[in-house]
């Protein structure tokens, strides 16, 4: 009986080092796969994002910056790239095109229940290592507030939730293949 129990106690051993091993195998594995969902050549390592302007009628001061770090900081915690000021294997620039505020879903005294806040950018992507990836797309997100709030007291926080959603579009597109 003793034996058995010897026997199986070996077996579980070399199963849990085989679980292990495959475990450090798999996540030393280099390739196009990332839990981020992009698919990125091995050969990639940079990216590079020039400040996207802000060339809407309608201005919002911090708007440029708030949008071009949130698309650096996207690529940096969700890949492995390293940001470089400029000949990066992944190239982003563009402009912001769109900053709107409009009154929406109006109610029976033909005031505004909602108002919603849109940006719109132009991105244009050049992957330096996969040229056929590369594209210039227009894209477009908004959020609604209620209209009894001030547009001041919401802005910074629409505008980075819409900032966000820009971004996670952008890399889809770019990196994703989505």
């Amino acid at each position: 009986m003793f034996k058995i129990e010897s026997r199986k106690l070996k077996i579980r051993r070399i199963h849990i080092i085989l679980i292990i091993a495959s475990c450090i195998a798999f996540a030393s594995c280099k390739g196009g796969y990332s839990f981020t969902g992009a698919d990125i050549s091995p050969d990639t390592k940079t990216f590079t994002v020039e400040l996207f302007p802000n060339r809407a009628s309608l201005v919002q001061p911090t708007l440029s910056n708030v949008f071009t770090e949130t698309l650096k900081d996207k690529f940096l915690t969700a890949t492995s790239l390293h940001l470089v000021n400029e000949n990066g294997d992944l190239y982003f620039e563009g402009e912001i095109t769109n900053y709107n505020v409009t009154a929406q879903a109006y109610q029976g005294n033909e005031t505004s229940a909602l108002t919603r806040l849109t940006i719109g950018v132009r991105v244009r992507f050049t992957n330096n290592i996969e040229p056929s990836k590369s594209f210039e797309s227009s894209f477009s997100r908004y959020a609604d507030f209620e209209s009894s709030q001030n547009l001041s007291a919401v802005e910074g926080e629409l505008m980075q939730q819409i900032c966000d959603e820009l971004v996670d579009d952008i890399f889809n597109k770019s990196v994703a293949n989505w």
